[in-house]
């Protein structure tokens, strides 16, 4: 299963743009969408290397919340699998 991140623009270089998730830097292609239209500090949905929407600031953090709460639960069902405990999902 492929998934697609919203990253936050911080750099661009022609039609490439250099974002942000968290800690994590990538570059993303903007060949695919209106890539004039893409400024420093806009949010882009990046899938394989290419940007493939911008996405409203809303919207994007929205998803990384929801992304952040996943990673909770997912340290969570470790931890307890660590402790032999059980747990149904």
């Amino acid at each position: 299963m492929c998934l697609s991140i919203p990253a936050r623009v911080d750099e661009i270089n022609g039609e490439i743009a250099t974002c942000s998730v968290g800690k994590s830097n990538y570059e993303a292609n903007l060949q695919m969408i209106e890539f004039e239209d893409v400024k420093v500090g806009d949010y882009v949905l990046i899938h394989t290397g290419f940007a493939i929407q911008k996405l409203d600031a809303e919207e994007a953090e929205a998803s990384l919340r929801t992304f952040d709460e996943f990673k909770e639960l997912n340290d969570q069902l470790d931890k307890e699998e660590k402790e032999g405990g059980s747990h149904i999902i």
